[in-house]
């Protein structure tokens, strides 16, 4: 068995969406004040990373974290390569041979530096999420911090996968990760009321 990790590292030097609540991390206590074990705090958003969007992230009706179907989070998944690609439409994803994909995970390198947010990234087209949902996905991932348009306020990327059902893995690190079929695990804190959540996310090949 294999493990590729597909997650960013979180330190106090990772960029965010701007605006949103920067990550901290401090050793509130010591060992030696403690006199026994060194304790830590976290400050962060719930789309720090490598995280999951729930529905409730941008429908206030839908489902909160802890009303997810871990099922979605794990299980067989599909790696594609799909650079120099501004919008990610039905017509390309057809290029690709998807057939039995529960979920899709697709690397674009449009994240080019990981130390900053990046002012612009691959994001998709509407069209994408009905031609998913018609093959079978589940569960589409991403290796920028948004399925949407970097500006976009209506979200339409987010609400169309929404209506076919699909679920949203943000933020992903796949550059270990070459095009092929691979296990994936990425669950979530169990967030009562959650809008989205950090996960450490593996890719897992049997050789």
């Amino acid at each position: 068995m294999k493990i590729i990790d597909v997650s960013r590292p979180v330190q106090n030097s990772t960029p965010t969406w701007p605006g949103d609540t920067p990550f901290d991390f401090e050793l509130m206590w010591t060992k030696e004040a403690s006199g026994s074990v060194n304790i830590g705090k976290l400050e962060m958003s719930t789309h720090t990373g490598t995280h999951i969007d729930a529905p409730f992230h941008f429908n206030s009706e839908a489902k909160k974290v802890h009303e997810l179907d871990l099922s979605i989070y794990c299980g067989k998944a599909k790696v594609i390569h799909l650079q120099d690609v501004e919008e990610i439409t039905a017509h390309e994803l057809k290029k690709f041979d998807l057939f039995q994909t529960e979920r899709l995970l697709i690397r674009t390198d449009s994240w080019d530096d990981p130390l900053r947010f990046p002012e612009e990234f691959s994001y998709f087209h509407p069209d994408a999420a009905a031609y998913l949902k018609e093959i079978g996905v589940r569960l589409v991932g991403v290796d920028v911090p948004s399925v949407d348009f970097m500006k976009s306020k209506e979200l339409p990327a987010h609400h169309s996968f929404l209506e076919n059902s699909i679920y949203i893995l943000e933020g992903l690190d796949l550059s270990a990760a070459g095009q092929g079929d691979y296990e994936l695990i990425a669950l979530p804190l169990k967030i009562v009321d959650g809008d989205g959540s950090p996960v450490r996310a593996i890719l897992r090949t049997f050789e």
